[in-house]
């Protein structure tokens, strides 16, 4: 009997110790950490910003496939939420801020625990790439919370490992999603034609891109100068794609003929209305090689004749709209003999 007094005495004395120590400890916490992603600012944004994308890069359900992800009516923006299910329970996270493209602000709860912040910063960097940091904290921790943190190991232990891995994730997800392309040959059609401006050049793969930015900044500085109106999306015609080098006329269409000052760089042409095949490439431009590859095997495999007018692609889509590449859209036309 007096043993067992011993062992109670000694259980009381543990859970005391226990319990001082556990009130002693901080009554808030946080966890944050770091990578750099290579994707720009706004692909990143997009990702985070909308939790249908999260089970994709979520740690916790990489664990544990078991756990089950319930997505709200709205996902996206301000407002956007989840839930999910475990063996431990169930957890919500919904978004209350946002500063597009750099900052995130959501609020997260696991089943009777205090809510607790959760914020994200983006940082463009000079070479495309995105300095991006997650971060969890918590104040007015109550005693069960505390006792169960330490229990686990501590908020660090418990959350940072997963942080860390999730970033890795997120950027390996990204950087699959910018490579996604379509190549789908739409078949022969009529491209009603119309007035350009443009600036002829020589170029090869390795500085095609360049010469394209540097032609397509003279046109439409060139327009500013001379209030003109872009009526159409950049475009470029290529004169002569038998060798390595492609010469090629990097244009900008407009609505009529324009009287050209005799010592200007830019000139002014035609596409007249025209039969041709149409093949449309949503992805980056890198893909275009394999576009056209695909459209001349289809003029080929279905006897179709190139008439005397030259190749061209219309770029329908704005870089600057569309950060992902793997949104971008290039048509491809080229024309063929009546």
């Amino acid at each position: 009997m007096k043993a067992l007094k011993y062992v109670l005495l000694l259980l009381l004395v543990l859970i005391i110790g226990f319990s001082i120590y556990i009130a002693v400890q901080p009554n808030s916490f946080e966890v944050s950490r770091s990578k750099t992603i290579n994707a720009p600012q706004a692909v990143v944004y997009n990702n985070i910003i909308d939790f249908k994308n999260w089970e994709s890069w979520n740690s916790w359900v990489e664990e544990n496939p078991e756990t089950k992800i319930m997505l709200s009516e709205q996902t996206k923006g301000v407002g956007g939420s989840y839930s999910w299910e475990d063996e431990d329970g169930i957890g919500t996270m919904k978004t209350l801020e946002a500063t597009p493209h750099s900052s995130i602000t959501q609020e997260m709860q696991f089943g009777d625990f205090p809510k607790n912040d959760v914020t994200w910063n983006l940082k463009q960097n000079d070479d495309g790439t995105t300095d991006v940091t997650w971060t969890i904290s918590g104040k007015d921790l109550p005693f069960g919370f505390k006792a169960f943190s330490t229990l686990m190991g501590g908020m660090e232990n418990q959350i940072g490992p997963h942080y860390e891995r999730g970033l890795t994730m997120l950027d390996s997800v990204i950087q699959e999603d910018m490579k996604r392309f379509n190549i789908e040959i739409n078949g022969v059609t009529e491209y009603g034609g119309g007035f350009y401006l443009y600036k002829t050049t020589n170029a090869n793969s390795q500085n095609i891109s360049v010469k394209m930015g540097q032609n397509f900044g003279a046109i439409l500085q060139f327009m500013g100068l001379n209030g003109l109106t872009q009526s159409g999306m950049p475009l470029t015609v290529y004169n002569d794609m038998t060798s390595e080098n492609v010469i090629m006329s990097n244009g900008i269409p407009v609505k009529e003929r324009i009287n050209i000052p005799a010592d200007s760089d830019v000139s002014i042409d035609f596409i007249p209305k025209m039969k041709v095949l149409k093949t449309t490439l949503t992805g980056n431009y890198t893909n275009l090689p394999k576009a056209w590859e695909a459209t001349m095997k289809h003029l080929a495999e279905n006897n179709l004749e190139q008439s005397e007018h030259k190749p061209f692609e219309i770029y329908t889509t704005d870089p600057g709209n569309y950060p992902n590449p793997a949104d971008w859209e290039t048509v491809i036309y080229i024309p063929l003999k009546e």
